[in-house]
């Protein structure tokens, strides 16, 4: 790595959370510190809450990859956001069990009471509401994870209820 582009990465991060890069870059030897570029932008990306281009190309120059392999990762993985979501992040499980159980249901209840279609967010920017296949807790059916917690068997009540313990 160049000193231009750690300079490049730092001016866009705080110290701490280049902390917290280097140190899964220190996980892998020296010469495959290419192997933590999902976790370098799963940090920048919790920094800056979705990655733009600048910031994708900035963690390429730090970890010495072409900017190429680091949008590749960042646009097969469905966890990394390329625009603005809300504070909050809905995934509505869609597959065959959760679809079984009426998650089309759930997607119609959410989107009455969020006031948005999929793949929107709402007038306040609390949520952002999607659709993800299998979210693996299939016996639990439908489910929905909001940020990292999983909520699983879902009525309409208990969705309401979820939805109030986020601000």
């Amino acid at each position: 790595m160049s000193a231009n582009s750690a300079k490049i990465l730092n001016q866009l991060m705080p110290a701490n959370r280049m902390s917290d890069i280097d140190h899964w870059i220190s996980k892998y030897p020296k010469d495959q510190k290419q192997s933590a570029v999902m976790s370098a932008l799963r940090i920048v990306q919790e920094e800056h809450g979705h990655l733009t281009t600048e910031l994708m190309n900035a963690v390429a120059e730090y970890l010495d990859m072409p900017p190429i392999a680091v949008y590749e990762v960042a646009s097969f993985y469905t966890m990394y956001e390329h625009k603005p979501v809300g504070r909050h992040l809905i995934n509505v499980c869609t597959n065959i069990s959760c679809m079984l159980r009426d998650s089309a249901g759930v997607v119609e209840h959410l989107e009455k009471k969020l006031g948005v279609n999929l793949g929107g967010t709402t007038e306040d920017g609390r949520f952002t509401l999607r659709s993800v296949e299998c979210l693996g807790a299939c016996v639990n059916a439908p489910m929905m994870q909001v940020d990292k917690d999983y909520h699983e068997n879902l009525t309409a009540e208990s969705i309401d209820k979820v939805l109030e313990q986020y601000q």
